[in-house]
C-alpha cells in the first residue's frame, strides 16, 4: 500500500471514527488496496495445448469424441472426460469454459496472446501475465521472487517465449520471472567458500554504490534493470530453501506425483504459501499430440487431474484457495477430426480451460460447443474477455490505461471487452 494513500485515508477515516482501523479499511480506496493485497495466482500453462474432448468438454459417442467416455461430477448435469475421476470430485469447487474462442493457430503466436492477453503492437511489448500481477499485488522489496517461473527445461524450449527475453515488457526487467526447474531447485546462488561473507558484502556495497551512481548520472534504463537483477540474486540467496523439494514431506511429494509437473505444482503451492504471488508451471510441449492422440492423453489427463485435485485441496485445507486463483489452460484447443497419424492438430476455434479459487464462482459450466465440437454455440468468448475475467477476480483494474511516451494509448485489455461474469464470485 502506498504511504501516501495509507495516509490520505487515515485522515479521513479519523474524521468518521477518531483513527481506528475499522473507520480506516471503511474508507474504499483503502479498502480496496487492502482487499486485493493477499491475492496469488498459480497458472498451471499446459503447453503445446490439450485436447477439449479428452478433458473438460467430452462428446462421448460421437465420431468427434473419441475412444473415452463422460462421467458425472458432484454438480449435476455436468460432465467430464472418463480420463478426470478426481476432478470429477471437487467440480464444484471448478469453474469451466467451454467457449473459448481465438484466433492464432500456431504455438508462437497462440502462447505470446495467451499468456500475454493479447497479440503484439509492435513497437509496445505487452508485459506477460505473471508480470503484471506481480507488479500489481507483490512486494517488489520481498527476498522471495514474486513472480516464478517452473519449467522442466528451464534453460528454453524451441519457442522464443520459453527463452530468456523481454517477459515484463514496459514494466522493466524487476518483475520478469525468477526461473528455476529441472532438479528443483535454483543454480548458482550460493557464497563462494572462499570469500568470506564479510567481504561478500563490502563487494555487493561497491557494486551497488557504483551501479547506482551511474544508473543516476546516466538515466540508463539498462542500469536500472542490472540492479534490479543483482537485488534479485540477494534476495534469492536468502530464499534458496523454499525451491528445495526435499525439504517437503515425503507423502506430499507422493501425493503429487512423480512427473516433473506434478513436482513443480507442489512446489508453486510451497511458494505461493511463503510469499510468492504468482507462480506459472509449464511442462514443456507434452500435450501437441499429432501423433497418436489418445494414447498420450490417456497418459497426460490422469496427471493433470490428479495435480489439479491435490493442489485445489491443499489451498482449500490451508483456508488460500479463496485468495488463490488457480488456472489451467494451454495455448488453443485440439481438431475435432484425427490426422493421419491419430493425432489431433491445433484449433483455436473451439476449446475449453478450468479456473478455481480466488474470485471464482466453482461449479459453473460456461459456454457450450455443438454436438461434435466444431463450433461455439452458446457464450462465446476470447482472450480478452478471459484476462478481463482474472484481472476482475484479482482486484486488478482490467481497464488501466497506460500512457507511454511517443506511443499510442494501451490498456490491460483492449477494447474494454467484458469479462465473464458468470464465473465470478
Amino acid at each position: 500500500m502506498h504511504r501516501r494513500l495509507f495516509l490520505q485515508g487515515g485522515m479521513a477515516a479519523g474524521v468518521a471514527s477518531t483513527g481506528s482501523f475499522s473507520g480506516l479499511f471503511s474508507v474504499p480506496a483503502i479498502a480496496d488496496v487492502a482487499k486485493r493485497s493477499n491475492k496469488k495466482c498459480i497458472l498451471l500453462w499446459l503447453c503445446g495445448a490439450p485436447s477439449q474432448f479428452e478433458t473438460w468438454d467430452p462428446k462421448p459417442g460421437t465420431e468427434t469424441g473419441g475412444p473415452f467416455g463422460a462421467i458425472s461430477t458432484n454438480v449435476p448435469g455436468t460432465n467430464v472426460s472418463s480420463l478426470m475421476p478426481r476432478c470429477a470430485t471437487i467440480m464444484d469447487k471448478l469453474a469451466v469454459i467451454r467457449s473459448m474462442k481465438t484466433q492464432p493457430g500456431e504455438h508462437f503466436q497462440g502462447i505470446d496472446v495467451l499468456t500475454r492477453g493479447d497479440k503484439p503492437r509492435p513497437p509496445f511489448t505487452r508485459p506477460i501475465l505473471g508480470s503484471v500481477i506481480a507488479e500489481q499485488l507483490g512486494q517488489l522489496d520481498s527476498p522471495v521472487p514474486q513472480f516464478v517461473l517452473l519449467d522442466p527445461c528451464p534453460e528454453g524450449n524451441e519457442f522464443k517465449q520459453f527463452k530468456a527475453g523481454n517477459w515484463a515488457g514496459w514494466l522493466g526487467a524487476e518483475y520478469g520471472p525468477v526461473r528455476a526447474g529441472g532438479d528443483y531447485s535454483i543454480p548458482n546462488i550460493n557464497r563462494l567458500e572462499e570469500v568470506s561473507e564479510v567481504d561478500h558484502a563490502d563487494r555487493e556495497a561497491l557494486r551497488q554504490f557504483l551501479s547506482q551512481k551511474y544508473e543516476n548520472d546516466q538515466r540508463s534504463d539498462a542500469a536500472a534493470s542490472h540492479n534490479a537483477a543483482f537485488n534479485r540474486v540477494k534476495g534469492l540467496m536468502s530464499c534458496a530453501p523454499l525451491f528445495d523439494l526435499n525439504r517437503l514431506p515425503e507423502a506430499d511429494r507422493q501425493r503429487y506425483g512423480a512427473g516433473a509437473f506434478a513436482q513443480h505444482a507442489l512446489q508453486a503451492r510451497h511458494l505461493i504459501e511463503n510469499g510468492s504471488t504468482f507462480v506459472m508451471v509449464a511442462n514443456g510441449m507434452q500435450w501437441d499430440n499429432h501423433v497418436f492422440q489418445h494414447e498420450m492423453h490417456q497418459m497426460l489427463v490422469p496427471e493433470l487431474d490428479n495435480v489439479l485435485y491435490q493442489l485445489i485441496q491443499d489451498l482449500e485445507q490451508r483456508e488460500m484457495l479463496q485468495d488463490t486463483l488457480v488456472i489451467a489452460m494451454g495455448e488453443f484447443g485440439r481438431t475435432p477430426w484425427l490426422n493421419e497419424a491419430r493425432g489431433r492438430d491445433h484449433y483455436p476455434n473451439a476449446w475449453s480451460m478450468a479456473m478455481a479459487g480466488g474470485g471464482i464462482a466453482g461449479g459453473v459450466v460456461h459456454g457450450a460447443t455443438d454436438d461434435l465440437g466444431f463450433e461455439v454455440i452458446d457464450g462465446k468468448v476470447d482472450n480478452r474477455n478471459l484476462f478481463a475475467t482474472i484481472f476482475k477476480a484479482l482486484g486488478v483494474d482490467p481497464y488501466q490505461e497506460y500512457d507511454l511516451p511517443g506511443l499510442p494509448t494501451f490498456r490491460r485489455v483492449e477494447e474494454k471487452a467484458e469479462p465473464i461474469l458468470e464465473i465470478l464470485v
